[in-house]
């Protein structure tokens, strides 16, 4: 019996990837390598080497908990240089990070778009929860729009008299009537 075509690929894909375990973990494109012993009989014995995978926990801030996950040695040092797995996730292309690398990248996303405030905080520590978040939205878009304001002088579109008065009639109509 032949193999229908779907299951033909999914074969394909199988084999077409040389070391599978590296898509359970940060393994940063390390993968098995293959070699001979040589003794002093110069008798060759062929042997593999496996990647120094190590488990470890990193703290994620948009999760607000720690991540559990295998990485190599070498993803452990690139993860130090970007100061973190958030960073790390968010900057390493998708051929690097594998199917675990992604996951995390998918979780680090929607926590950012959507942050919710973390389980089993008192009242008080809820509230201060609160106010440092609305301070860093507000920072975020005080941010945003001074690098538009920047952006605008580069090009050249400095203010001028005409978009002074746009500016402040735009501002008066936002107030209502009672700012006059």
């Amino acid at each position: 019996m032949f193999w229908t075509f779907p299951v033909a690929s999914v074969k394909a894909q199988l084999v077409s990837q040389p070391f599978k375990r590296s898509q359970l973990g940060l393994f940063q494109g390390k993968t098995k390598q293959y070699g001979n012993n040589v003794p002093h009989s110069k008798h060759k014995t062929r042997r593999t080497w496996l990647p120094n995978i190590q488990r470890k926990r990193f703290f994620s801030e948009a999760l607000n908990e720690n991540v559990r996950v295998k990485v190599t040695t070498r993803a452990l040092k690139t993860i130090k240089k970007h100061n973190g797995i958030d960073n790390y996730v968010h900057n390493m292309p998708s051929k690097t990070l594998g199917w675990e690398g992604m996951r995390i990248r998918q979780m680090v996303k929607s926590a950012l778009k959507d942050p919710r405030m973390p389980a089993g905080l008192s009242e008080e520590e809820a509230n201060v929860w609160i106010a440092k978040r609305t301070e860093e939205l507000e920072i975020q878009t005080a941010t945003e729009a001074r690098s538009v304001e920047i952006a605008r002088i580069l090009r050249n579109e400095l203010p001028n008299l005409t978009t002074a008065r746009n500016a402040t009639e735009q501002a008066l109509k936002a107030l209502g009537p009672s700012a006059r």
